[in-house]
């Protein structure tokens, strides 16, 4: 079940949500809306290896220009808003008006876990060059209910690769894992 508006600002009043920085007119029938942030980064190497570290190159973009994407590039963007999810599951999706602009904000990560503390890192592509700007609507975050009892919250788990609290675009961490 979708949590509706007066659910999550129930929630967010228990403290099992919270966004940073909140702004009552963003909450929506039944989601969050959520910014881009002013940090993108990209890939510096051409070829990715899932076994190595990938490095990345993070840039600010400017509040007045914005900056161009351009396809067949990946970039990684972040949300401004840092959240929090205690008792449900996050989804981030693209927001319509964005998709229509050709632009994809996650190409397989749009499902949080519950615990998840931090800023969302965006997996950008367009279709065709697009102008994008920090704080411009960027995706939704949509919270389903649990059914049962969570054993371990995603900022306990030992494994976990995302916990450092940041404002910036976090790179893959696959070459963590075995395999």
């Amino acid at each position: 079940m979708i949590l509706t508006d007066l659910q999550i600002r129930a929630e967010m009043e228990r403290g099992t949500i919270v966004v940073e920085p909140y702004d009552p007119n963003c909450l929506g029938t039944n989601s969050y809306d959520v910014h881009l942030g002013r940090y993108l980064a990209t890939y510096d190497d051409f070829v990715l290896d899932a076994r190595r570290h990938n490095k990345i190159t993070t840039f600010e973009m400017s509040a007045e220009e914005g900056f161009v994407l351009q396809p067949g590039v990946l970039y990684l963007g972040v949300t401004e808003e840092y959240t929090e999810t205690h008792a449900h599951v996050p989804f981030l999706e693209g927001k319509s008006s964005v998709g229509r602009l050709g632009i994809d904000i996650h190409a397989t990560a749009g499902k949080g876990d519950v615990g998840f503390c931090n800023h969302w890192t965006l997996e950008i592509s367009v279709s065709m060059p697009v102008r994008v700007y920090p704080g411009m609507p960027i995706g939704q975050l949509i919270y389903f209910t649990l059914q049962g009892d969570v054993q371990t919250f995603y900022n306990h788990k030992q494994s976990a690769k995302y916990n450092e609290r940041t404002d910036r675009p976090v790179e893959s961490m696959m070459w963590k894992n075995t395999f």
